[in-house]
């Protein structure tokens, strides 16, 4: 992960005054220090967004929902208890919008077979558009929805009867009241984490964020309730997921309000297991290439931004958990600066094309179905392009073919393997029929 600093620390980092710290394994942490003295210096205000190729402030789609992209630049500051939690504070506020956007989309998503129409209604870019309109109070969210009358109304009719449908549906409304107990308990602990950080005595302050724990487990377990996973399309299977992810995130970061670093290294390693777990669950449910287009770019932004961040995460934690006494102290005095520079520049309720829907299309052009599911798989967990190019390699020698037997498999792409796979596979049905 690349960072970005403010354009003074930039310029100390090119001139060889300042550099990145990085961690035991040479990963780069989002802090700075001087070469010369080993002070630091400053925390960095974004990321290099690979795909644009520009610096942006983040933007996960569900557990970064900026919490955890937040914590990976400038999550320092929990241990810098002088600087106060008022960015806290800012971020659960991000945090609980941010879900009742995901579950809101959940009522034009329904069950069943999805539209294309309806799912680009609600896509990575339909998504984050709403999520800012909720940031800047255009929107409101009750009950742990918006209103989607009211926000897609100029989305056409195939809309507005899909919002009507699912209305309806009398299942989907026992799904919705799960939803909206659970949303009331993660409001509740989010309330309740933010009173706690007000007491000064730090063990009782400890003994509330433990109550916070406690109300974010019961959430948890009615978002994962498998009353509303049971007979989900995979394009509502992910946005649940997606809600429960955010939950699981907020319980890490309330493990390291109490300086509980193991546990919070634990719970970020486990978050990043389960959404892997999650995402193959999904592709496995995904039944058209209406609903590829709307979980490809979306799966696609998760594994390129929210893992990506929560490993910083991770790094971060892990990184301060085994500083020398002499450092943590130092570091808990330092002026690091203003982390909200790139914040500033938000304001705006202009969201630009998430990059990855960008290089879906391009995708889309080179591949076909099939190939595209398969290829996504194979970003999520690379360990099933053994089993990909095993049959390759036996099909291209039975079939003569040695040139597409590849001397180093490193070299070939997702894309390229997933595209083999199904031409062999096609190849194969055609002889058998």
């Amino acid at each position: 992960m690349q960072f970005k600093f403010a354009p003074e620390i930039e310029a100390g980092i090119k001139s060889g005054i300042y550099d990145v710290v990085s961690n035991a394994s040479g990963e780069l942490l989002g802090i700075a220090r001087n070469k010369a003295t080993g002070k630091f210096v400053a925390h960095a205000v974004g990321v290099v967004n690979q795909l644009a190729d520009q610096p942006v402030g983040f933007n996960p789609v569900s557990i970064g929902v900026s919490l955890a992209a937040k914590l990976a630049i400038g999550g320092i500051e929990m241990f810098q208890t002088h600087r106060g939690f008022q960015k806290t504070y800012k971020m659960l506020d991000t945090l609980q919008n941010s879900v009742g956007v995901l579950q809101t989309t959940t009522s034009l998503i329904g069950f069943g077979v999805v539209s294309g129409t309806v799912l680009s209604a609600v896509n990575i870019y339909q998504t984050f558009k709403l999520r800012k309109q909720v940031e800047l109070l255009h929107l409101d969210v009750k009950n742990g929805f918006l209103d989607l009358k009211e926000t897609l109304k100029y989305e056409g009719e195939e809309i507005r009867k899909r919002i009507d449908e699912v209305a309806a549906d009398i299942k989907f409304h026992a799904h919705q009241l799960i939803i909206s107990t659970a949303y009331g308990q993660f409001q509740q602990a989010l309330q309740s984490l933010k009173t706690a950080l007000l007491i000064e005595d730090t063990s009782i302050r400890n003994h509330s964020l433990g109550g916070v724990i406690s109300t974010l487990n019961n959430s948890l377990s009615s978002y994962k309730n498998p009353a509303i996973l049971s007979d989900t399309c995979a394009a509502g299977y992910l946005r649940r997921m997606e809600c429960a992810w955010a939950i699981e995130q907020t319980i890490a970061l309330t493990y390291q309000l109490q300086n509980q670093y193991d546990a919070v290294s634990y719970q970020l390693n486990e978050i990043q297991n389960q959404i892997r777990k999650d995402c193959l669950i999904v592709i496995d449910k995904c039944e058209s290439e209406a609903e590829l287009d709307f979980l490809f770019p979306e799966i696609f932004c998760i594994l390129n931004n929210d893992l990506a961040v929560l490993s910083s995460w991770q790094n971060h934690v892990d990184w301060i958990k085994n500083l020398p006494a002499t450092e943590r102290t130092m570091l808990a005095s330092s002026d690091l600066g203003n982390t909200d520079i790139l914040e500033t520049k938000t304001d705006s309720d202009i969201v630009q094309e998430p990059g990855e829907l960008i290089v879906y299309q391009e995708l889309k052009d080179k591949s076909h179905y099939l190939a595209l599911r398969d290829q996504l798989k194979l970003m999520i967990q690379p360990k099933l392009r053994q089993k990909y190019e095993s049959y390759i390699t036996e099909q291209a020698i039975n079939s003569g073919y040695n040139g597409l037997v590849p001397g180093n498999w490193q070299e070939i792409t997702d894309l390229t393997l997933a595209n083999l796979y199904w031409y062999f596979q096609n190849k194969e049905s055609g002889l058998k029929n």
